[in-house]
């Protein structure tokens, strides 16, 4: 049987990796505020033909580099984000011989969920 990823965790790996992803959807969800307010008060200054630079492009470059960076920590190591707001992740796994992701979100304290491939949030099932 062909595996869609090449990485899959066990309970415990996964489990291992809860307090950096708490730490990472933390900074993302800060860069991504940051973002937006500042797309938010840049939008009618830059519609208006202004050019402008300085510090808070700086920042925001930095900021786009710091999410980007953050989101290649999930990418590398085949952690699927669902939704960042949420801090909804699925880590790939094997289960009875099947391919299926354990899945969980930044509100909950543990990995108790799993889904197949296809079925998504909707699909959980406790372990």
């Amino acid at each position: 049987m062909e595996r869609r990823f090449s990485k899959h965790y066990s309970l415990a790996e996964a489990r291992e990796l809860l307090p950096q992803l708490r730490v990472w959807f933390q900074q993302v969800q800060r860069l991504r505020r940051d973002l937006a307010s500042y797309e938010q008060s840049s939008e009618p200054r830059l519609k208006e033909g202004e050019d402008f630079g300085g510090g808070k492009v700086h920042q925001w470059v930095r900021n786009l580099a710091a999410f980007k960076e953050i989101m290649g920590e999930f990418h590398q190591r085949e952690i699927q984000v669902q939704d960042l707001e949420r801090g909804l992740v699925d880590f790939p796994a094997i289960q009875a011989g099947r391919e299926v992701f354990l899945c969980w979100e930044l509100s909950e304290t543990d990995i108790t969920h799993w889904h197949d491939l296809d079925t998504g949030f909707a699909g959980r099932e406790h372990l």
